[in-house]
């Protein structure tokens, strides 16, 4: 079975963890990571996690033929009461162990090539070095769909709008909802349908994009 490396899996409602099994429905073998432990515990904020965690996937449970970038650190501040050493952090984590995941990833990529899907957020006000980071992390995949094309590798960004993981208060949640095209929030289920296209072989036509798959959420204005 086709071996897919999913981060960011440690909380049970996060939609890494909504990934998984519907990817393990597709026939794929996945992989989970996260600094608490699931499959291979590791921490992404060090210069080596991300390098070590592919190799030790990869040796483990054979070439790994989808990556999905589902991690984050996430300090809300704003650009008064933004520590450098805050910054940094998102930026290590978010940004940093993604462009060294992603190439771990290629070097190591079977033969009929594999897909790359990360997670992005329009959340930047009050959120501002999360932000930062994501936004840095968007360039880096899309350009990945580029540089990396000629070895049958895609690479996408998916921005999946407010997704009630568990962080929401009912007050935002049903204020949200209000605002939502279809009437509803949307759910870790919603994006791991998205994901599951986008790293099979039909939907591996689509790269270097910039996703907004959120039920329309993102066409209001």
């Amino acid at each position: 079975m086709p071996v897919v490396l999913v981060t960011g899996a440690a909380r049970a409602s996060s939609i890494a963890a909504g990934v998984a099994p519907r990817l393990v429905e597709d026939g794929w073998t996945v992989v989970t990571s996260d600094l608490d432990g699931c499959d291979v515990p590791c921490d992404l904020s060090t210069v080596d996690g991300p390098e070590s965690l592919v190799a030790k996937v990869a040796r483990e449970h054979g070439p790994i033929g989808a990556l999905v970038l589902s991690h984050a650190h996430d300090v809300e501040s704003g650009v008064l009461d933004t520590t450098a050493e805050s910054l940094d952090l998102h930026h290590a984590v978010n940004t940093r162990a993604s462009l060294l995941l992603i190439a771990a990833f290629a070097r190591q990529v079977p033969a009929d090539g594999g897909a790359i899907v990360a997670f992005t957020s329009d959340h930047t006000t009050g959120n501002l070095p999360y932000g930062a980071s994501k936004g840095a992390l968007d360039r880096i995949v899309i350009s990945a769909a580029r540089e990396l094309g000629p070895m049958g590798i895609s690479a996408n960004v998916v921005n999946p709008g407010p997704i009630d993981t568990g962080w929401m208060d009912d007050e935002l949640r049903v204020g949200l909802a209000a605002h939502h095209p279809l009437g509803r929030l949307g759910t870790p289920r919603d994006i791991a349908d998205v994901v599951a296209f986008l790293v099979s072989p039909a939907g591996r036509w689509v790269s270097g994009q910039l996703l907004q798959a959120d039920g329309g959420f993102s066409a209001r204005y």
